[in-house]
This record gives C-alpha cells, sequence and structure tokens, in this order.
C-alpha cells in the first residue's frame, strides 16, 4: 500500500493497495485534517439463482447467491401482490475464505397456482439490487399440430432481452434470441422451421413461442423462456408434451367384439331351439281303444 506524497499537502490521501485479496478486506479509514473518509472492501454479486424444489416433500422456492461480501440482504416479494405474509428461511454462511454463501427458502403459498414468486438481493454498500423471477408450467398437445407456448414478462422490467431454450434430458439446444436494442428475433438452423416469436410484441411483455408442425418425441422436453437486464432475470419452464400419435389412432377392437357377441347369442339362441325341438320328438302319443 502507498500514498502520493505530494498530493497529501493538497488534501489528497489517496490509497493504493495493489494486488487486493481477501485478506485485505475490513474498512480502511482515514483522517485528513477534519475529514474522516471510510472504504470498504468488498466481494460483489456475479449472479443470482433461483430455482423451484421439491425436495423438503412440497414446492419451495430457493433462492441462492454465493461467494459475496459483505453479507447481503435478502427480501421475497410476489407478483401480483399477495396479503397473505411470506414466510422465508434464509441461511447467510461464511466458508473458509471469509466470503459468504446465501440461501434463502420460499415455500409456495397454496390455492394460489398462477403467482410470480422474485428474489430480491440487496448489498449494504449501494450498488443495484439483483432480482430473480421464475414460473413453472405443462402444456400438452398433438403432433402436427401448431401449438403456442406462453412467457410474460413481469411489469418490473424494462426493455429486456429475450432467450428460448430447450432440453429433453440432454444439455439444452438453443431455439432463438430477441435483442432489444436491435428489436429482432434470431433462430438457429435447427429451429428455424419449428419455432418463431413475434418481435413486434416482445417489447410490451409477450415472448410467448409458437411451436409449429411438432413431431413425437424429437419437441417433448421442457421449453425456457428467458427475461433478463444486467441485473434481473425472469425464467418461464414449460413442460411440453407431444403425444404419440400411435396412441391417438382409434381402435378398431370394439368391432370385433361386437361380432363375436353376436355371433354367441346366435350360437346360444340355435341351441335352445334344438333343444326345445327334440324334446318335442321324444313325446310318445297314447291312443285308448274304446271299452266294449
Amino acid at each position: 500500500a502507498s500514498v502520493f506524497p505530494h498530493l497529501v499537502s493538497r488534501g489528497n490521501a489517496t490509497l493504493i493497495l495493489r494486488n487486493g485479496g481477501l485478506k485485505d478486506r475490513g474498512t480502511y479509514r482515514c483522517h485528513v485534517l477534519l475529514c474522516v473518509c471510510t472504504c470498504v472492501f468488498s466481494a460483489p454479486i456475479r449472479g443470482l439463482s433461483l430455482e423451484l424444489s421439491r425436495l423438503s416433500g412440497y414446492e419451495e422456492m430457493r433462492c441462492t447467491v454465493r461467494n459475496v461480501f459483505p453479507a447481503p440482504r435478502v427480501s421475497w416479494v410476489t407478483e401480483p401482490p399477495t396479503f397473505e405474509e411470506l414466510r422465508p428461511l434464509t441461511r447467510i454462511l461464511p466458508d473458509k475464505q471469509g466470503l459468504y454463501l446465501v440461501d434463502s427458502r420460499l415455500r409456495l403459498l397454496s390455492g394460489q397456482p398462477n403467482l410470480i414468486y422474485i428474489c430480491k438481493v440487496t448489498t449494504p454498500y449501494g450498488k443495484p439490487a439483483w432480482m430473480a423471477s421464475l414460473r413453472e408450467r405443462e402444456k400438452r398437445g398433438s403432433q402436427g399440430r401448431d401449438m403456442t407456448i406462453p412467457c410474460s414478462a413481469p411489469s418490473y422490467l424494462n426493455n429486456p432481452s429475450l432467450e428460448w431454450s430447450f432440453s429433453n434430458g440432454e444439455d439444452p439446444s438453443h431455439i432463438l434470441t430477441y435483442n432489444s436494442l436491435s428489436g429482432h428475433a434470431i433462430s438457429t438452423l435447427l429451429w428455424e422451421h419449428h419455432a418463431e416469436l413475434d418481435a413486434f410484441r416482445v417489447p410490451f411483455g409477450d415472448g410467448s413461442l409458437r411451436l409449429m408442425d411438432p413431431k413425437y418425441p424429437d419437441h417433448t422436453g421442457t421449453y425456457t423462456c428467458t427475461f433478463s437486464t444486467p441485473h434481473i432475470t425472469h425464467i418461464e419452464r414449460t413442460d411440453v408434451i407431444i403425444d404419440d400419435p400411435k396412441s391417438e389412432e382409434p381402435s378398431h377392437w370394439w368391432i370385433v367384439g361386437l361380432v363375436v357377441c353376436g355371433l354367441v347369442v346366435a350360437l346360444v339362441g340355435m341351441l335352445a331351439y334344438l333343444k326345445m325341438k327334440g324334446k318335442g320328438s321324444d313325446r310318445v302319443k297314447v291312443c285308448r281303444l274304446p271299452s266294449s
């Protein structure tokens, strides 16, 4: 560490830290005449993870921040707002290096399936807040029949970029990207004839994807829509099931069953008729002679 001696007399006592590391974290105080300056060493937030977990036996949102200093503050809100009290469980754990892992979990409210849960992380040194939100749904379609996979941006997102991806148990494949600056959507060659986006509706928060001529089982899987700005992310995952066309073919077994049933009824009727006829032929006619 060093200062500029020739600037100290002018009131500039700037301290230079070379090769700063975790060992240099803390608060530095500089006393220059009657002025007290405070500097804080920090490890800023680099990313925010939000996922839906069912490991605890019920559905809960899990918000995670790693390798930060000092410890941030986590809060939860919903959109639309709810009058029911949110009760998250937040743990802040330091690692061996003195950086913090923040893990906050919020149990989903019952009876309100359309809520968007938003995790907000703020720092004590005035940097922009980070926000992440997530929504999950299921949708079913038929082979060869176009369908729309919905995705809507929350109202607090202004002019976000948009990205769609697909996964069916393997590594996610990129579908298309919408650039908020150019206003154009660019799709990959693999999805060029199977997915399209209405670029005129995206600035109004509608990022729905039109899936054209879907195939079974190629297009069965998870479709992920991500709206994003530098510090805010909104994700919507849709599990899409494209029905097997073979399972939709009409069954003709009922016709076979009806024919067999008719034959059985006819056979039983014929046997009953023959039995009755046999009994009639076995009757003996007794003739009585007139007595003398």
